[in-house]
């Protein structure tokens, strides 16, 4: 129920017209919001008529206040919930042939590089 922002294409630009696809998007909305209790009895039927009446995207900038905010993300494939339970540790992966013979190079080169040193205070 907070003001919105200036930035807002509702505040924005009011005088653009508000097209069928984002009066669908608010109706939708607003029969969500209506469903979870964020929306009362009395409030929800003057709304849906503000939203049907509407042409200009500021004649619902007061619907889009009341509704509770959009998703306007969606969750990071990292984020997304795993199989166990929160805390349990996942199993380990197997690590790639690539990341092992990386490792291997690795060693190998500090090996020659210690003998390299070794051999320069030997003589």
């Amino acid at each position: 129920m907070a003001e919105l922002s200036r930035s807002s294409k509702y505040r924005a630009t009011p005088n653009a017209p508000l097209d069928d696809g984002e009066r669908n998007r608010l109706v939708e909305r607003l029969n969500t919001a209506y469903e979870a209790g964020e929306v009362s009895a009395d409030e929800y039927p003057a709304l849906l008529d503000t939203v049907f009446g509407a042409t200009t995207l500021g004649e619902v900038a007061g619907v889009v206040e009341v509704l509770p905010g959009a998703a306007t993300h969606d969750v990071p494939a990292i984020v997304e919930v795993g199989q166990g339970r929160p805390g349990e540790l996942a199993e380990p992966r197997q690590p790639s042939g690539a990341m092992v013979a990386k490792v291997l190079a690795g060693g190998v080169v500090a090996l020659v590089l210690l003998l390299v040193i070794v051999l320069a205070l030997i003589l």
